[in-house]
């Protein structure tokens, strides 16, 4: 029993960890399988590759078309889908309310000066060779 003991407790200790560890990649291949069948257009995702998108029609059962900008449908395979995001929020202007907000100027004082926005800055081109 002694001769059996060592070798049989080494082995459940070298096997326990893989079987687990087994469990756990089908449970996650499922649950992605899962999200990719569930997919309908309108939803918000990411690819394995860090593209966000939203789907554009999910008609064909290998591949799916994601807008990843407004008029820029592309194809992509479905397990290219890692999984939904939340939905992009736009951002709006907070409403202020008629008590709490101050006085508006009058017509005879100066408006204020507008700031304008800086644009992104380009660089110019490089000139090589040119010393």
């Amino acid at each position: 029993m002694n001769q059996l003991f060592l070798p049989l407790l080494l082995m459940l200790v070298v096997a326990i960890p893989l079987v687990m560890g087994t469990r756990k990649q089908k449970r996650a291949a499922q649950e992605q399988q899962q999200l990719q069948k569930t997919l309908t257009e309108g939803d918000r995702v990411m690819t394995t590759s860090g593209l966000y998108g939203t789907v554009a029609d999910t008609s064909s059962e290998t591949t799916i078309d994601i807008e990843i900008a407004p008029g820029v449908v592309t194809t992509w395979l479905r397990a290219a889908v890692r999984e939904k995001v939340a939905p992009e929020i736009e951002a709006d202007e907070p409403v202020e309310d008629e008590e709490t907000s101050e006085p508006t100027a009058t017509a005879s004082s100066e408006p204020e000066p507008v700031e304008e926005k800086a644009g992104p800055q380009i660089a110019p081109p490089l000139e090589h060779g040119k010393k």
